[in-house]
C-alpha cells in the first residue's frame, strides 16, 4: 500500500515536470502547440460572464444588508414616532396601523429580494466554479496531449534509425490515450460553454424583473402609507391652529410686588383713612376720593358673589371678574366696550390669540367673540394704540 501511494506520488509529481517543461518549451517558441480559436472565444465569454456575475452577487449582497438595515431603522423611526404622538390627539389610532402596515411592506420587500432574487442569483453564481474546474483540467490534458505528441514525433524519429517498432507502438497508444481524454473534454466545452453564455439573457430578464417588480410594489404601497400619514399629521395641525390642544394657565403671577412703605402716624382722635396706595393686584384700588372700607367691603362681597356663583354651576362659562372692573369709569365709552384698563405690567404673549403690551398700554376690555373660549383670569381686550385683539391676564392690568 505504501509503495503504490509513493509510486502514485512519483507519478503525480512526473507529471506535473512534464507539464510545466511542455509549457517552458511552448512559451520558448521550441515546440508548436495546439490551438481552438472557437474555444478561446468561449472562454472569454466565459469569463466575461463569470466576472460580471460575481461582481452582481457581491452588490445585491450588500444592497440586501442596507434594506434589512433600514427596515430596522424603519421600525425603531416608527415606534418612536408613535410614542411621541399622543392618545388624546386625533388619527393616533390610524396613525398606529399604518405604522404596522409599514413593517409588514418592510418584512414583504425584504423576503422577496432574499428569496426570489438573492437565492436564484446565488445558484446561478455557484455554477462557474465547477465549469472553470472543468476548463482547467481542459488545459492540462491539452498539454498533455501536446507532451505526448512532441514525445511520439521524437520516438519516431529515432526509432526510424533504431528499428525499435515496440517503444513506437506503445508510444502511439500513450498519444491516443492523451487525445481522446482531451478531446472528450473539448467537446463538452464546446457544448457547455456557448449553452452558459446563452442562458444569461433568460435568466437576467426573470432575476431583474422579479427585483424591479418587488421595489415597484413597496414603494407604491408605502407612499399609500405615507400619504396617509401626512393626513393624519394635517388634521393634527388644523385642530391645533383651531386651540383645541391648547391649555392656557388658569392665573399668570405678576412679577413680585415692591414692599409697602409705612404709614405715616397721625395725632388726635379724628377718624382718617389710609393714605397708603395698595399695590396693583388682581383687585386694583379703589377710587382714593371715597373710603376705603368702604369699597373693601363692596369688593369682598362681589368677590364672594362671584365665587358663590361658580361653585354652583361649575359648568358655566367663567365671567369677566366683577371685581376687577370696580372703580373702572364706564362713561363715554366706544359701543361694545366694557371699561378700559391700564397696563401695570408688561406681558409678552405665549399664543397667537393673546395680547402683548408694555406697561402704561390702554386696553379696551370687550366681550369675548364665543362665550365658550373665556378663561379664568383672562380678559379679551383691544390695545387702544395699534387696535390689536387678543386676550390678556386681567392681573397684570388695573381699571382707568
Amino acid at each position: 500500500m505504501a509503495e503504490s501511494k509513493g509510486a502514485l506520488i512519483a507519478k503525480t509529481v512526473q507529471k506535473h515536470a512534464g507539464r510545466a517543461k511542455e509549457k517552458l518549451l511552448q512559451n520558448l517558441g521550441k515546440v508548436d502547440r495546439t490551438l481552438d480559436d472557437i474555444f478561446e472565444e468561449h472562454l472569454q465569454n466565459f469569463n466575461r460572464q463569470h466576472q460580471q456575475s460575481t461582481r452582481l452577487q457581491k452588490e445585491f449582497n450588500n444592497y440586501i444588508r442596507c434594506i434589512r438595515a433600514a427596515q430596522t431603522a424603519s421600525k425603531s423611526l416608527m415606534e418612536a414616532i408613535t410614542e411621541v404622538y399622543e392618545s388624546g390627539w386625533s388619527g393616533h389610532d390610524l396613525l398606529y396601523v399604518q405604522a404596522q402596515n409599514m413593517e409588514v411592506l418592510w418584512q414583504d420587500f425584504s423576503h422577496k429580494l432574499g428569496d426570489q432574487v438573492l437565492i436564484p442569483l446565488n445558484t446561478y453564481t455557484n455554477q462557474f466554479p465547477e465549469v472553470r474546474k472543468k476548463i482547467e483540467k481542459r488545459g492540462r490534458k491539452l498539454v498533455d496531449y501536446d507532451s505526448q505528441r512532441h514525445s511520439f514525433q521524437n520516438l519516431q524519429a529515432n526509432a526510424a534509425k533504431r528499428r525499435d517498432d515496440v517503444k513506437v507502438t506503445k508510444g502511439r497508444e500513450q498519444l491516443e490515450e492523451a487525445k481522446r481524454t482531451y478531446e472528450i473534454l473539448n467537446s463538452e466545452l464546446h457544448d457547455e460553454l456557448p449553452a452558459l453564455y446563452d442562458s444569461r439573457v433568460l435568466f437576467y430578464v426573470n432575476n431583474l424583473q422579479t427585483l424591479f417588480s418587488a421595489e415597484q410594489v413597496f414603494h407604491f404601497e408605502s407612499s399609500k402609507v405615507f400619504a396617509e400619514l401626512e393626513a393624519v399629521t394635517d388634521k393634527l395641525a388644523n385642530d391645533c391652529q383651531r386651540g383645541s390642544y391648547t391649555k392656557k394657565a388658569n392665573n399668570v403671577s405678576p412679577p413680585p410686588l415692591p414692599a409697602l412703605p409705612a404709614a405715616p402716624a397721625h395725632n388726635g382722635n379724628a377718624a382718617h383713612t389710609n393714605t397708603v396706595q395698595r399695590p396693583t393686584t388682581v383687585v386694583e384700588k379703589m377710587n382714593n376720593n371715597e373710603e376705603t372700607n368702604k369699597h373693601t367691603n363692596v369688593e369682598q362681597n362681589l368677590i364672594e358673589k362671584n365665587e358663590k356663583r361658580n361653585s354652583e354651576n361649575a359648568e358655566e362659562v367663567y365671567d369677566i371678574p366683577v371685581a376687577h372692573c370696580n372703580g373702572a369709569t364706564l362713561a363715554g365709552l366706544p359701543p361694545g366696550v366694557l371699561y378700559r384698563v391700564r397696563a401695570t405690567y408688561r406681558y409678552t404673549r405665549e399664543d397667537s390669540d393673546e395680547l402683548s403690551f408694555e406697561v402704561g398700554d390702554i386696553i379696551r376690555v370687550v366681550e369675548y367673540d364665543d362665550p365658550d373660549e373665556q378663561e379664568e383670569g383672562w380678559l379679551m381686550g383691544i390695545k387702544e394704540t395699534t387696535n390689536e385683539k387678543g386676550m390678556f391676564p386681567a392681573n397684570f392690568t388695573r381699571p382707568i
